[in-house]
């Protein structure tokens, strides 16, 4: 565990900025992470107001226990994704809050820690369990699931347009041997792909990777799951803010707002995504497809 580590808040001005923290006196930062966003927030937060992260990563959690160390008395870290808020919150006896963040997708860290298996540039063993506890890593989806449920995944959550392609390659390959290691499926998707992606911007695996990873960790349906459970714990006038990397994301961000907002429980504060300023992508790359929605509540 990198208990130094050093990581760049995405759109950190932003989020400040819309958080609007001056009189609040609780928020959450429900993915926490290394705590980059976090000790921004406190350091603007009034000096009795409080945060509860929450994570389902225990190694990250240690990482930010770490660098808020100097917060420790204003703040609560929670072992728990974050779609299940409602029980989270129950257990401390909060009945509401007047802000939150969510800053979705995989963070550098994880990223960059080889042994987790997130990442195609690096060969470990293929796993991309964001909660270690979980049962389900991506070395059983592509040596178990059916040549059609690989395919509907690689296109439901990776918008991989040679799906079944990269699918039926998976299936002959692990006949030979299993496919345990993110090198082995990282060439067995250069191999399925050939020359189609030749003049694509991104790697050839970005896709595959990311939707294994998606279905691992079952991440979209935990963000419509969290989304609809935190209007009811907002306070009024207090603030959302979702920052997401991917349209899939946050289409699914954008449906729930423009629904509480037509239901007069919102009020939309972005009416489109708020992108990184041409600095921060410059300074922070990871940035570049990031894209943050706000919402007060009403």
């Amino acid at each position: 565990m990198i208990v130094n580590y050093e990581h760049k808040p995405v759109m950190a001005k932003e989020v400040l900025e819309y958080l609007d923290l001056d009189k609040r006196s609780l928020i959450v930062d429900a993915t926490v992470g290394t705590g980059a966003h976090s000790l921004k927030i406190l350091e603007a937060l009034p000096e009795k107001a409080r945060l509860i992260g929450l994570d389902r990563d225990e190694e990250s959690l240690e990482v930010a226990r770490e660098r808020l160390k100097k917060f420790e008395n204003r703040v609560t870290l929670v072992h728990s994704d974050f779609r299940y808020i409602d029980k989270v919150l129950a257990d401390l006896k909060i009945k509401s809050i007047d802000g939150i963040l969510f800053d979705l997708g995989i963070s550098s860290y994880q990223l960059e820690e080889k042994s987790r298996g997130f990442s195609f540039r690096e060969d470990a063993p293929l796993d991309m369990r964001m909660d270690k506890a979980s049962y389900i890593s991506a070395y059983d989806l592509v040596n178990n699931l059916t040549e059609k449920e690989i395919s509907d995944i690689l296109r439901s959550f990776g918008e991989e347009r040679w799906h079944n392609r990269i699918a039926r390659y998976v299936v002959r390959e692990r006949m030979r041997s299993p496919i345990a290691t993110t090198g082995q499926l990282c060439d067995l998707v250069r191999r399925a792909v050939g020359y189609r992606y030749s003049r694509q911007r991104i790697h050839p695996a970005t896709r595959t990777f990311q939707a294994l990873r998606i279905a691992v960790n079952r991440e979209l349906e935990a963000l419509s799951e969290a989304l609809s459970k935190t209007s009811k714990f907002l306070k009024k006038g207090s603030r959302i803010c979702v920052i997401s990397f991917h349209s899939l994301e946050d289409r699914i961000v954008k449906h729930n707002f423009r629904e509480l907002a037509a239901e007069g429980k919102y009020k939309l504060l972005t009416k489109k995504p708020l992108l990184p300023t041409e600095d921060e992508t410059a300074d922070n790359p990871r940035s570049r497809s990031a894209k943050m929605r706000a919402a007060q509540k009403i």
